[in-house]
């Protein structure tokens, strides 16, 4: 039977990803180890997929046992090393634990990309204190554990780094997910601090705000949030590849004077668009009297 599944909320395997084009030279990260977190899939299987194709040996961690040995099997066929940890960046015993096998194994960790994390959409009155906490736990709290223990084996071996903490763009109202904005707004405000006290470090730490991006995760929000998926100005939504590539560019040398800033690969919605994970409720239609402004 014909597969009818909508594009965008296809999983794209490593053989694509690594068949798609790329700016950057192959050897860019020849050399480095690179642990980008939830890296079994979507956003955090392109990037892994496109550093090793740099060059850079993987590391990755996750809850699931099984989804790790998928990674460093599917990540081998493409000629990747990979190295994983089933945990949770939530306990910080655990994340000390996975930084100290890191620098036991490889003697250094040069980029640091906090890619995992979750959400769930749904009424604010309707979130009860666990679901607020498990989302601001990951989100936040799990993306400043790995900061820290990463900062801290930089500084006591005197080795540089970069960060790139994944976030939402500041800005919007996404009305439906309060409690990832109120994480993904401490993330960034966490990043801007520690760029600079840890300058001296030599560790730069930047994010990038992503927008609504094709993959199997859009299936969880309900089908009257559709309508707001391309609401910007290109009229279309974002690949896991766009931010792969952005999480190269500020992991290269071209990007080395580049500290504290928040890189939003979106499409331009944070100019114009609106997005709604629960879908727009009527109180917000407005008639613009058949000017043909759209919706």
């Amino acid at each position: 039977m014909p597969d009818d599944t909508p594009d965008y909320y296809k999983a794209m395997t490593a053989a694509e990803l690594a068949a798609l084009p790329t700016s950057f030279h192959d050897d860019l990260f020849a050399g480095q180890v690179v642990l980008v977190s939830g890296g079994a899939g979507g956003i955090g299987l392109a990037t892994s997929v496109l550093f090793g194709r740099l060059g850079a040996t993987i590391v990755s961690c996750g809850r699931t046992a099984e989804k790790m040995a998928w990674l460093e099997e599917t990540l081998g066929e493409q000629g990747i090393e990979c190295f994983t940890r089933t945990m949770t960046i939530r306990e910080a015993d655990q994340v000390d634990e996975l930084m100290a096998a890191v620098f036991e194994r490889y003697g250094r960790l040069d980029v640091l990309i906090n890619n995992a994390g979750g959400q769930f959409a749904a009424p604010a009155l309707d979130i009860s204190p666990k679901g607020w906490r498990a989302v601001v736990d990951t989100n936040l709290t799990g993306s400043w554990l790995m900061m820290q223990a990463a900062a801290r084996q930089w500084s006591e071996r005197g080795q540089a780094g970069s960060i790139i903490n994944m976030v939402t763009v500041p800005g919007m109202c996404s009305a439906g997910i309060p409690h990832t904005v109120a994480s993904r707004a401490g993330e960034i405000a966490v990043s801007r601090s520690l760029a600079v006290e840890w300058g001296p470090l030599g560790i730069r730490i930047n994010c990038i705000a992503i927008g609504i991006i094709a993959s199997p995760g859009l299936v969880n929000y309900p089908e009257t949030a559709k309508p707001s998926f391309d609401h910007n100005p290109q009229r279309r939504l974002g690949t896991v590849h766009d931010i792969a590539e952005a999480s190269a560019y500020l992991s290269s040398p071209s990007a080395s004077f580049i500290n504290g800033i928040v890189l939003t690969v979106d499409g331009g919605a944070d100019i114009w668009g609106e997005y709604w994970p629960l879908g727009r409720p009527d109180y917000f239609d407005v008639d613009y009297g058949g000017a043909g402004a759209g919706s």
